[in-house]
Protein backbone atom coordinates (compact mmCIF):
# COMPACT_ATOMS: atom_id res chain seq x y z
CA UNK A 1 0.00 0.00 0.00
CA UNK A 2 1.54 3.02 -1.14
CA UNK A 3 -1.20 5.60 1.25
CA UNK A 4 0.27 7.24 4.11
CA UNK A 5 -1.34 9.66 6.87
CA UNK A 6 0.53 12.54 8.02
CA UNK A 7 0.91 12.25 11.62
CA UNK A 8 1.20 16.43 11.73
CA UNK A 9 -1.77 17.79 10.81
CA UNK A 10 -3.92 14.33 10.37
CA UNK A 11 -4.28 14.16 6.32
CA UNK A 12 -3.19 11.13 4.26
CA UNK A 13 -0.97 11.30 0.92
CA UNK A 14 -0.64 8.52 -1.66
CA UNK A 15 2.68 7.96 -3.61
CA UNK A 16 2.88 5.90 -6.31
CA UNK A 17 5.66 4.50 -8.64
CA UNK A 18 5.13 3.93 -12.29
CA UNK A 19 6.70 3.67 -15.87
CA UNK A 20 6.61 6.66 -17.94
CA UNK A 21 6.22 6.32 -21.88
CA UNK A 22 9.89 6.28 -22.04
CA UNK A 23 10.24 2.93 -19.66
CA UNK A 24 11.52 5.23 -17.01
CA UNK A 25 10.66 4.49 -13.23
CA UNK A 26 9.21 7.70 -11.85
CA UNK A 27 7.25 8.42 -8.64
CA UNK A 28 4.10 10.56 -7.71
CA UNK A 29 3.62 12.12 -4.75
CA UNK A 30 -0.07 14.26 -3.65
CA UNK A 31 -0.58 15.23 -0.56
CA UNK A 32 -3.93 16.65 1.47
CA UNK A 33 -6.71 14.08 1.36
CA UNK A 34 -8.82 14.39 4.19
CA UNK A 35 -9.39 10.38 4.26
CA UNK A 36 -7.82 7.18 3.57
CA UNK A 37 -10.54 6.08 1.30
CA UNK A 38 -10.07 9.73 -0.91
CA UNK A 39 -6.25 9.12 -1.38
CA UNK A 40 -7.00 5.76 -2.39
CA UNK A 41 -9.62 6.74 -4.81
CA UNK A 42 -6.95 9.10 -6.14
CA UNK A 43 -3.74 6.29 -6.42
CA UNK A 44 -6.43 3.97 -8.46
CA UNK A 45 -6.96 6.70 -10.67
CA UNK A 46 -3.61 7.60 -11.34
CA UNK A 47 -2.77 4.39 -12.30
CA UNK A 48 -5.64 4.03 -14.50
CA UNK A 49 -4.84 7.17 -16.68
CA UNK A 50 -1.05 5.77 -16.82
CA UNK A 51 -2.43 2.53 -18.00
CA UNK A 52 -4.79 4.04 -20.62
CA UNK A 53 -7.68 1.76 -18.59
CA UNK A 54 -11.53 2.32 -19.61
CA UNK A 55 -12.57 1.78 -16.18
CA UNK A 56 -11.35 5.29 -15.14
CA UNK A 57 -13.56 7.92 -15.02
CA UNK A 58 -14.33 10.48 -17.73
CA UNK A 59 -12.56 12.97 -15.30
CA UNK A 60 -9.35 10.96 -15.81
CA UNK A 61 -9.78 10.32 -19.05
CA UNK A 62 -9.96 13.68 -19.96
CA UNK A 63 -6.64 14.44 -18.75
CA UNK A 64 -5.17 12.32 -20.71
CA UNK A 65 -7.22 13.79 -23.70
CA UNK A 66 -5.54 16.74 -22.69
CA UNK A 67 -1.99 15.57 -23.08
CA UNK A 68 -2.59 13.81 -26.39
CA UNK A 69 -4.34 16.97 -27.82
CA UNK A 70 -2.63 20.10 -26.84
CA UNK A 71 0.39 19.39 -28.72
CA UNK A 72 -1.17 18.89 -31.88
CA UNK A 73 -3.56 22.14 -32.21
CA UNK A 74 -3.21 25.93 -31.83
CA UNK A 75 -3.71 27.49 -28.31
CA UNK A 76 -6.82 28.93 -28.95
CA UNK A 77 -8.20 26.34 -30.40
CA UNK A 78 -7.28 24.29 -27.33
CA UNK A 79 -9.01 27.02 -24.90
CA UNK A 80 -12.12 26.95 -27.19
CA UNK A 81 -12.44 23.05 -26.73
CA UNK A 82 -11.27 23.45 -22.61
CA UNK A 83 -13.95 26.41 -21.77
CA UNK A 84 -16.90 23.80 -23.86
CA UNK A 85 -15.96 20.80 -21.81
CA UNK A 86 -15.39 22.12 -18.84
CA UNK A 87 -18.24 23.98 -18.36
CA UNK A 88 -20.93 22.37 -20.39
CA UNK A 89 -19.62 18.40 -19.68
CA UNK A 90 -17.09 17.71 -17.39
CA UNK A 91 -19.95 18.53 -14.48
CA UNK A 92 -22.34 15.64 -16.18
CA UNK A 93 -20.20 12.84 -16.36
CA UNK A 94 -16.79 13.82 -14.50
CA UNK A 95 -17.75 10.85 -11.99
CA UNK A 96 -18.63 8.10 -14.18
CA UNK A 97 -16.50 5.46 -15.67
CA UNK A 98 -16.18 6.19 -19.66
CA UNK A 99 -16.67 2.78 -20.76
CA UNK A 100 -20.32 2.64 -19.15
CA UNK A 101 -21.56 5.77 -20.46
CA UNK A 102 -24.57 4.87 -22.78
CA UNK A 103 -26.04 6.58 -25.76
CA UNK A 104 -29.23 7.10 -23.21
CA UNK A 105 -26.66 8.90 -20.61
CA UNK A 106 -26.04 11.03 -24.09
CA UNK A 107 -29.85 11.99 -24.65
CA UNK A 108 -30.01 12.79 -21.12
CA UNK A 109 -27.23 15.37 -21.14
CA UNK A 110 -28.82 16.43 -24.44
CA UNK A 111 -32.05 17.41 -22.89
CA UNK A 112 -30.40 18.93 -20.27
CA UNK A 113 -28.33 21.05 -22.62
CA UNK A 114 -31.47 22.16 -24.82
CA UNK A 115 -32.88 24.11 -21.69
CA UNK A 116 -30.34 25.27 -19.80
CA UNK A 117 -29.78 28.77 -20.86
CA UNK A 118 -27.16 30.63 -21.79
CA UNK A 119 -25.74 33.73 -19.66
CA UNK A 120 -28.46 35.87 -20.99
CA UNK A 121 -30.88 33.80 -19.80
CA UNK A 122 -32.04 32.57 -23.16
CA UNK A 123 -31.39 29.32 -24.56
CA UNK A 124 -28.64 28.13 -26.64
CA UNK A 125 -28.59 28.15 -30.33
CA UNK A 126 -28.61 25.12 -32.90
CA UNK A 127 -25.01 25.91 -33.82
CA UNK A 128 -24.07 26.48 -30.04
CA UNK A 129 -25.71 22.82 -29.08
CA UNK A 130 -23.85 21.24 -32.05
CA UNK A 131 -20.51 22.50 -31.43
CA UNK A 132 -20.83 20.90 -27.59
CA UNK A 133 -22.14 17.96 -28.69
CA UNK A 134 -19.20 17.62 -31.30
CA UNK A 135 -16.68 17.92 -28.34
CA UNK A 136 -18.11 15.50 -26.12
CA UNK A 137 -17.71 13.08 -28.98
CA UNK A 138 -14.51 14.01 -30.29
CA UNK A 139 -13.59 12.62 -26.54
CA UNK A 140 -15.17 9.61 -26.98
CA UNK A 141 -14.01 9.49 -30.42
CA UNK A 142 -10.58 9.44 -29.34
CA UNK A 143 -11.23 7.20 -26.57
CA UNK A 144 -12.45 4.61 -29.25
CA UNK A 145 -9.66 5.34 -31.95
CA UNK A 146 -6.60 4.66 -29.60
CA UNK A 147 -7.51 3.15 -26.60
CA UNK A 148 -10.10 0.61 -27.64
CA UNK A 149 -13.46 1.70 -26.53
CA UNK A 150 -16.15 -0.18 -28.29
CA UNK A 151 -18.07 2.23 -29.60
CA UNK A 152 -18.96 5.96 -29.46
CA UNK A 153 -22.09 6.53 -27.37
CA UNK A 154 -22.03 10.19 -28.22
CA UNK A 155 -22.07 8.80 -31.95
CA UNK A 156 -24.92 6.10 -31.43
CA UNK A 157 -27.30 8.83 -29.49
CA UNK A 158 -26.90 11.52 -32.59
CA UNK A 159 -26.13 15.03 -32.76
CA UNK A 160 -28.18 17.32 -31.74
CA UNK A 161 -28.53 21.70 -33.02
CA UNK A 162 -27.43 22.32 -36.46
CA UNK A 163 -25.55 24.37 -38.13
CA UNK A 164 -27.37 27.78 -38.90
CA UNK A 165 -26.08 29.83 -41.46
CA UNK A 166 -26.93 33.55 -40.36
CA UNK A 167 -27.94 36.43 -42.87
CA UNK A 168 -24.12 37.37 -44.84
CA UNK A 169 -23.96 41.30 -44.58
CA UNK A 170 -21.67 43.03 -46.59
CA UNK A 171 -21.17 46.33 -47.98
CA UNK A 172 -20.96 47.71 -52.14
CA UNK A 173 -18.16 49.61 -52.72
CA UNK A 174 -20.33 52.56 -52.81
CA UNK A 175 -21.12 52.21 -49.23
CA UNK A 176 -17.15 51.50 -48.17
CA UNK A 177 -15.87 54.84 -49.72
CA UNK A 178 -18.79 56.38 -48.45
CA UNK A 179 -18.11 54.99 -45.20
CA UNK A 180 -13.76 55.50 -45.66
CA UNK A 181 -14.42 58.83 -45.81
CA UNK A 182 -15.29 58.94 -42.44
CA UNK A 183 -12.32 56.96 -41.32
CA UNK A 184 -9.24 59.62 -42.61
CA UNK A 185 -9.42 61.59 -39.48
CA UNK A 186 -7.06 58.76 -38.05
CA UNK A 187 -4.30 57.24 -40.19
CA UNK A 188 -4.63 53.34 -37.95
CA UNK A 189 -8.24 53.33 -39.18
CA UNK A 190 -7.87 54.36 -42.32
CA UNK A 191 -5.42 52.05 -43.75
CA UNK A 192 -6.45 49.07 -41.73
CA UNK A 193 -9.98 49.30 -43.58
CA UNK A 194 -8.72 49.60 -46.61
CA UNK A 195 -6.45 46.22 -46.72
CA UNK A 196 -9.51 44.49 -45.19
CA UNK A 197 -12.07 45.98 -47.45
CA UNK A 198 -9.86 45.75 -50.72
CA UNK A 199 -7.98 42.60 -50.16
CA UNK A 200 -10.24 40.50 -48.02
CA UNK A 201 -7.47 39.73 -45.56
CA UNK A 202 -8.82 38.18 -41.98
CA UNK A 203 -8.61 40.76 -39.13
CA UNK A 204 -6.29 38.35 -37.54
CA UNK A 205 -4.02 38.37 -40.10
CA UNK A 206 -4.49 42.15 -40.45
CA UNK A 207 -3.12 42.72 -37.05
CA UNK A 208 -0.47 40.59 -37.18
CA UNK A 209 1.43 42.54 -40.48
CA UNK A 210 4.41 43.79 -40.37
CA UNK A 211 6.28 45.95 -42.75
CA UNK A 212 8.42 42.46 -43.73
CA UNK A 213 5.45 41.30 -45.14
CA UNK A 214 5.22 43.60 -47.97
CA UNK A 215 7.13 43.60 -51.12
CA UNK A 216 5.43 47.13 -52.25
CA UNK A 217 7.78 47.48 -55.84
CA UNK A 218 6.07 44.54 -56.84
CA UNK A 219 3.01 44.95 -54.91
CA UNK A 220 3.14 41.68 -52.77
CA UNK A 221 1.24 41.06 -49.36
CA UNK A 222 2.51 38.19 -47.65
CA UNK A 223 -0.01 36.04 -45.77
CA UNK A 224 2.16 33.55 -42.82
CA UNK A 225 0.91 34.56 -39.56
CA UNK A 226 -2.36 35.67 -37.23
CA UNK A 227 -2.34 37.47 -34.11
CA UNK A 228 -4.68 36.54 -30.86
CA UNK A 229 -5.36 38.35 -27.45
CA UNK A 230 -5.07 35.53 -25.72
CA UNK A 231 -5.30 35.39 -21.92
CA UNK A 232 -4.07 38.67 -21.58
CA UNK A 233 -1.27 38.43 -23.85
CA UNK A 234 -0.51 39.34 -27.64
CA UNK A 235 -0.10 36.03 -29.82
CA UNK A 236 1.30 35.56 -32.76
CA UNK A 237 0.37 32.12 -34.57
CA UNK A 238 0.42 30.45 -37.81
CA UNK A 239 -3.07 31.51 -39.91
CA UNK A 240 -5.95 29.52 -39.37
CA UNK A 241 -5.43 27.04 -42.50
CA UNK A 242 -2.99 26.37 -44.96
CA UNK A 243 -5.14 27.48 -47.65
CA UNK A 244 -4.56 30.60 -45.49
CA UNK A 245 -0.47 31.03 -46.15
CA UNK A 246 -0.47 32.85 -49.54
CA UNK A 247 0.36 36.00 -51.54
CA UNK A 248 -1.94 38.56 -52.39
CA UNK A 249 -1.38 40.95 -54.99
CA UNK A 250 -2.33 44.36 -54.45
CA UNK A 251 -3.69 47.08 -56.52
CA UNK A 252 -1.42 50.37 -56.93
CA UNK A 253 -3.60 52.63 -55.63
CA UNK A 254 -3.44 50.35 -52.26
CA UNK A 255 -0.04 49.87 -52.53
CA UNK A 256 0.48 53.60 -52.79
CA UNK A 257 -1.42 53.81 -49.98
CA UNK A 258 0.20 51.61 -47.60
CA UNK A 259 3.46 53.01 -48.32
CA UNK A 260 2.97 55.83 -47.22
CA UNK A 261 1.14 54.53 -44.14
CA UNK A 262 4.75 52.57 -43.40
CA UNK A 263 6.63 55.70 -44.25
CA UNK A 264 4.67 58.12 -41.42
CA UNK A 265 6.45 56.02 -38.86
CA UNK A 266 9.53 58.19 -38.14
CA UNK A 267 11.35 54.94 -36.92
CA UNK A 268 9.95 51.20 -37.55
CA UNK A 269 11.46 48.12 -37.47
CA UNK A 270 11.02 45.38 -39.99
CA UNK A 271 8.79 43.04 -37.72
CA UNK A 272 7.29 45.34 -35.45
CA UNK A 273 3.47 45.55 -36.25
CA UNK A 274 1.38 48.34 -38.29
CA UNK A 275 -1.80 47.86 -36.76
CA UNK A 276 -0.63 47.32 -32.65
CA UNK A 277 -4.19 47.68 -31.93
CA UNK A 278 -7.10 44.90 -30.81
CA UNK A 279 -10.34 43.66 -32.83
CA UNK A 280 -11.85 45.51 -30.04
CA UNK A 281 -11.02 48.74 -31.24
CA UNK A 282 -11.86 48.35 -34.67
CA UNK A 283 -14.95 47.89 -33.53
CA UNK A 284 -15.44 50.60 -32.20
CA UNK A 285 -13.84 52.59 -34.96
CA UNK A 286 -16.87 50.71 -37.42
CA UNK A 287 -19.53 51.68 -35.19
CA UNK A 288 -18.10 55.01 -35.06
CA UNK A 289 -17.76 55.16 -38.98
CA UNK A 290 -21.49 53.89 -39.51
CA UNK A 291 -23.18 56.18 -37.21
CA UNK A 292 -21.34 59.50 -38.83
CA UNK A 293 -21.95 58.35 -42.65
CA UNK A 294 -25.17 56.24 -42.03
CA UNK A 295 -23.73 53.22 -43.65
CA UNK A 296 -25.87 50.00 -42.23
CA UNK A 297 -24.01 47.69 -39.32
CA UNK A 298 -22.28 44.98 -40.10
CA UNK A 299 -19.04 42.87 -38.39
CA UNK A 300 -15.68 44.11 -39.36
CA UNK A 301 -15.64 40.40 -40.18
CA UNK A 302 -18.32 41.17 -42.59
CA UNK A 303 -15.77 43.15 -44.66
CA UNK A 304 -13.98 39.89 -45.76
CA UNK A 305 -17.70 38.83 -47.25
CA UNK A 306 -17.72 42.32 -48.68
CA UNK A 307 -14.21 41.78 -50.53
CA UNK A 308 -15.69 38.84 -52.04
CA UNK A 309 -18.67 39.98 -53.46
CA UNK A 310 -16.86 42.61 -55.03
CA UNK A 311 -14.58 39.62 -56.68
CA UNK A 312 -17.99 38.07 -57.52
CA UNK A 313 -19.76 40.77 -59.20
CA UNK A 314 -16.43 41.66 -61.07
CA UNK A 315 -16.87 38.10 -62.21
CA UNK A 316 -14.22 36.13 -60.99
CA UNK A 317 -14.45 32.78 -60.40
CA UNK A 318 -14.60 30.85 -57.25
CA UNK A 319 -11.30 29.44 -57.87
CA UNK A 320 -9.73 32.53 -58.46
CA UNK A 321 -11.60 34.01 -55.40
CA UNK A 322 -10.79 31.24 -53.14
CA UNK A 323 -7.08 31.51 -53.66
CA UNK A 324 -6.52 34.98 -52.64
CA UNK A 325 -8.87 34.89 -49.57
CA UNK A 326 -7.82 31.66 -48.43
CA UNK A 327 -11.04 29.47 -48.84
CA UNK A 328 -10.95 26.40 -50.77
CA UNK A 329 -12.79 26.73 -54.23
CA UNK A 330 -15.54 24.40 -52.66
CA UNK A 331 -15.67 27.08 -49.78
CA UNK A 332 -16.71 29.60 -51.80
CA UNK A 333 -19.34 28.18 -54.19
CA UNK A 334 -21.29 26.77 -51.03
CA UNK A 335 -20.97 30.12 -48.72
CA UNK A 336 -21.53 32.62 -51.52
CA UNK A 337 -23.57 30.63 -54.56
CA UNK A 338 -26.46 33.61 -53.25
CA UNK A 339 -24.59 35.73 -54.90
CA UNK A 340 -24.40 34.13 -58.15
CA UNK A 341 -27.81 34.62 -59.17
CA UNK A 342 -27.34 34.82 -63.14
CA UNK A 343 -25.54 31.55 -62.75
CA UNK A 344 -27.85 28.94 -63.33
CA UNK A 345 -30.42 31.25 -65.52
CA UNK A 346 -27.07 31.51 -67.82
CA UNK A 347 -27.03 27.78 -67.85
CA UNK A 348 -29.96 27.27 -68.85
CA UNK A 349 -30.17 29.94 -71.65
CA UNK A 350 -26.49 27.71 -72.88
CA UNK A 351 -28.43 24.73 -72.85
CA UNK A 352 -30.75 25.76 -74.59
CA UNK A 353 -28.73 27.30 -77.59
CA UNK A 354 -26.85 24.13 -77.34
CA UNK A 355 -30.24 22.02 -78.03
CA UNK A 356 -30.80 24.08 -80.71
CA UNK A 357 -27.89 24.01 -82.72
CA UNK A 358 -27.57 20.63 -82.74
CA UNK A 359 -31.14 18.97 -83.42
CA UNK A 360 -31.60 16.44 -85.49
CA UNK A 361 -34.85 15.58 -87.13
CA UNK A 362 -38.14 16.70 -86.13
CA UNK A 363 -39.80 17.43 -82.92
CA UNK A 364 -42.38 15.00 -81.68
CA UNK A 365 -46.01 16.19 -82.71
CA UNK A 366 -44.65 17.45 -85.72
CA UNK A 367 -45.76 16.78 -89.14
CA UNK A 368 -43.86 15.09 -92.19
Amino acid sequence: MSVFRNEDNGTWYAMVRYDDWTGKRKQKMKRGFRTKREALAWEREFLLEKQADLDMTFESFYERYKADVIPKIKHNTWLTKQHIIETKILPYFKGRKISEITPADIIAWQNKMRVQPDRYGKPHSKTYLKTIHNQLSAIFNHAYRYYGLKVNPARRAGNMGSEETGEMLFWTKEEYLKFSDAMMDKDLSFYAFELLYWTGIRVGELLALTPSDFDLENRKLHITKSYQRLEGKDIITTPKTKKSNRTIILPQFLADEIGDYISSFYSIEPDTRLFPVTKNFLYHEMKRGCKETGVKKIRVHDLRHSHVSLLIHMGYSALAIGARVGHEAENITYRYAHLFPTVQTEMAEDLNVERSNNYVGEKPGQKR
